[in-house]
């Protein structure tokens, strides 16, 4: 029995349904919803947004994940965070951070990357005076990147009427911009600059948002985000990074799409090699024209540790098993969440650091420490007379398995204090200081963010040509998307926003609902 031709007049069809509502996700929704296209959004927590949620504590707003957000500048075409919540009505008030990141690394070498580009190069220049050259050169190019993406409306690259639009609209930008699509990042600094150390500057560059180093980082990516904290600017939206998510959803409900929370997905229906729907968790079902998952790919297709996928073993495509081979889940954090007295951080502070004590540990378990003081930019998100400090490092969820509770609760302090210890190599005394603490291993993230092993997406296995292995939104199963971090182009906030537009844009055609002019 054929699902669409049996339920043709079923008012309950929707035109689509969205797995989990990060931002990808999100933006998918509320893409197709403002075209008018009847959309559901399925949600196993309480709150939207994923990794990029907030939760309250005795007065603290403390962010789930990263709080340094690209994406919300005001001009060009790569604000793609202000441009899908405009796109529904909404706006973020936000907050600039005259910086990007502090690095505090070995043998003393401290770098500030500061909004403005030339006091940036200068600091840099005056680490490596020898140097100056391929310095120049190296961020020049990635300079060229973010220009052709910035000349271009960013949708999807599957849909051959819209390449062919914007082929005409801007043809040098497409050429150049196809040019870099096959590189990383390494292999561009190598041409210009010879100098051991900074090359290693330019992984770390890499590893604060990719979680790879240069080798394994495409240099489209490295484009945007090494040029849009000078152009866009890093901007912390006010009221904490949940707002994004809690504003999609507002714009979502305003064109009449509708997500429903506490809505775990265990299966997506198939039927006839076709998705056709889902079930949740108390055996309701929901049918659709369009299935996106907003999961991680190993969570919908399934893979070698992974017993319940949403797409059932029968009907898994070979190309994703082709994809597991390439890729692998970068690892989870452990995070601490802490308030503590605002006196021990000064004024001056830089809102965002990044603590490396040895290069070699750059890639190991709980080697490289990130700290974010978010209140520092918007001091509401405390009680008067503090300060919140949210620090995590990458760390593996099979460090935390097979332990008894006894043995995980006092892994979780021991883990936590060497992290506070850490910290204290910037800000001294925070230990006496702490008024609130919250501790996240890998097993929470993976609870809560409904993730496989708490990831926060796949990096390479092994080193491939740039962007050119990411799959696109559309799957081999008629009917079913993937939309995030674990789709072209990648991880990132305005990674998963570009996603989101991409894969709204490919259902759209579908559907017969995109307006035929480019976006402004």
């Amino acid at each position: 029995m054929n699902f669409f031709n049996t339920n043709k007049k079923n008012k309950n069809l929707w035109d689509a349904i969205i797995v989990g509502s990060g931002i990808g996700g999100l933006v998918t929704a509320t893409q197709l919803a403002s075209k008018g296209a009847k959309t559901l959004v399925l949600e196993s927590y309480t709150i939207p947004g994923g990794s990029s949620g907030a939760f309250h504590r005795n007065g603290y707003t403390f962010d789930v994940g990263a709080s340094m957000i690209f994406g919300f500048g005001e001009n060009g075409y790569t604000n793609l965070l202000t441009r899908a919540l405009l796109d529904v009505g909404q706006k973020c008030e936000t907050i600039p951070d005259p910086s990007q990141l502090a690095y505090h690394l070995p043998a003393g070498l401290e770098v500030v990357v500061e909004r403005d580009y030339e006091n940036f190069l200068s600091n840099l220049i005056s680490k490596f005076p020898h140097e100056e050259n391929g310095i120049r050169k190296f961020y020049s190019v990635c300079w060229k990147v973010f220009n052709c993406l910035d000349a271009m409306p960013l949708l999807s690259i599957e849909d051959p009427t819209y390449l062919a639009k914007v082929f005409f609209k801007a043809p040098f930008a497409c050429l150049g911009l196809a040019r870099w699509l096959p590189f990383n990042v390494g292999d561009v600094a190598r041409r210009y600059i010879k100098d051991k150390n900074l090359l290693r500057f330019i992984d770390i560059e890499c590893f604060c948002w990719s979680v790879m180093p240069a080798d394994k980082t495409p240099m489209i990516n490295a484009g945007m985000v090494f040029s849009d904290r000078h152009a866009g600017g890093i901007n912390y939206p006010k009221g904490g990074v949940g707002k994004i998510a809690e504003k999609l959803v507002q714009g979502l409900k305003k064109y009449s799409g509708e997500i429903r929370y506490k809505s775990r997905v265990t299966e997506i229906l198939i039927e006839n090699g076709q998705a056709v729907g889902v079930e949740i968790a108390n055996g309701e079902k929901f049918f659709g024209k369009n299935i996106i998952s907003n999961a991680t790919r190993w969570d919908t297709f399934g893979g070698e540790s992974v017993k319940d996928p949403l797409v059932a073993k029968a009907y898994q495509p070979k190309a994703e098993k082709q994809w597991q081979k390439r890729y692998k889940p970068s690892p989870s954090f452990l995070s601490i969440h802490l308030g503590v007295s605002k006196q021990v951080i000064p004024k001056n502070s830089h809102c965002h650091h990044l603590i490396l004590n040895s290069w070699e540990e750059m890639e190991t378990e709980q080697g490289v420490v990130f700290i974010s003081i978010p209140t520092l930019l918007d001091p509401n998100l405390a009680p008067d007379g503090q300060h919140i400090i949210h620090a995590f490092t990458p760390s593996s969820i099979v460090e935390w398995k097979h332990l008894s509770p006894s043995d995980y609760k006092q892994k979780k302090e021991v883990s936590c204090n060497n992290l506070i210890s850490k910290i204290e190599q910037i800000f001294p005394n925070i230990s006496n200081e702490i008024v609130h603490k919250e501790i996240g291993t890998p097993k929470t993230h993976r609870r809560f963010l409904n993730r496989h092993d708490g990831s926060y997406g796949p990096i390479p296995s092994m080193r491939l040509p740039g962007l050119l292995p990411m799959p696109f939104n559309t799957t081999s199963i008629k009917g079913l998307y993937c939309v995030g971090d674990s789709c072209f182009p990648g991880q990132g906030l305005n990674a998963v926003a570009f996603s989101g537009f991409a894969c709204a844009h490919k259902i759209g055609a579908k559907l017969g609902i995109n307006p035929w002019a480019l976006p402004n």
